[in-house]
Order: structure tokens, then C-alpha cells, then sequence
């Protein structure tokens, strides 16, 4: 019966099979490839900060002191702190370029409307890394 439709239809092409186990390598190891540079990018962002402390000096100001991680001194970051006053309103906000030598914890003075309770570090972006960290 197979002879028969193998005779009606045609046989598969010999060379068929091995293009597609090819192809298919080739895909596979592209893939692979690119989800080990994604990964790694990611694990490793040109720079990073967190929020270490942060101080009430009044009615219109407080201050934050951060970490500020640079993974070379040529990485051009610019940070975003925000002061939320009790109701959670945003009470004032200070954008600010890091210094590549200057000593940790860096300490930032954010003017505010009125009172702050609270302080967030929204975090740092460089020209190829617009997603804060």
C-alpha cells in the first residue's frame, strides 16, 4: 500500500529531512545566543542605585542620601529622586547627574512644596538604558 501512494504522490525528497534538522539547529543556537546576551545585559546595567537614608530638614527641603553605582567612570547615568508628602502626593522632585569619583553615599537636597514623609529613589537611566535602576 505504501508503494502505491508513493507512486500516486511522489517520495519526500532525501536531502528534505536534513535541511530542516539544519535550519532547525540554526535557529535554535541563534536563540540561545541572544538570551545569553539578554541575560547577561540585564544582570549587569550600566548603573544602579539605591536609596540609603533620607532626613526631614523642614517645612520645604529633605535630604536623601544614595548609592550610586557606576560600572565605568565613562557611563553617563541621570537619577530621579521624589519627596511624597503624608496623603501621597509628590511634593517635589530633583533630577541629578552622578559624579563618577565622588564618595558614596552621595547626599541630595530635594526642595519640596511642604512637608515630605517620605522619599523614593525612581532610580537611574543613561542614554542606552532608558529603564531605571
Amino acid at each position: 500500500m505504501s508503494s502505491t501512494l508513493a507512486d500516486r504522490y511522489g517520495a519526500p525528497a532525501p536531502w528534505r529531512r536534513r535541511a530542516v534538522i539544519a535550519t532547525s539547529v540554526v535557529v535554535a543556537a541563534a536563540f540561545l545566543g541572544w538570551l545569553g546576551w539578554t541575560t547577561w545585559e540585564h544582570a549587569n546595567p550600566p548603573v544602579e542605585s539605591s536609596l540609603v537614608s533620607f532626613h526631614v530638614e523642614g517645612e520645604h527641603a529633605v535630604t536623601a542620601e544614595v548609592e550610586v553605582r557606576l560600572r565605568d567612570d565613562s557611563v553617563k547615568a541621570q537619577c530621579l529622586l521624589r519627596a511624597y508628602a503624608e496623603d501621597h502626593t509628590v511634593v517635589g522632585e530633583l533630577s541629578f547627574a552622578p559624579d563618577p569619583g565622588a564618595d558614596q553615599p552621595l547626599q541630595e537636597t530635594i526642595r519640596t512644596e511642604r512637608v515630605a514623609t517620605s522619599v523614593q529613589m525612581v532610580g537611574c537611566t543613561t542614554p542606552g538604558a532608558p529603564r531605571p535602576n
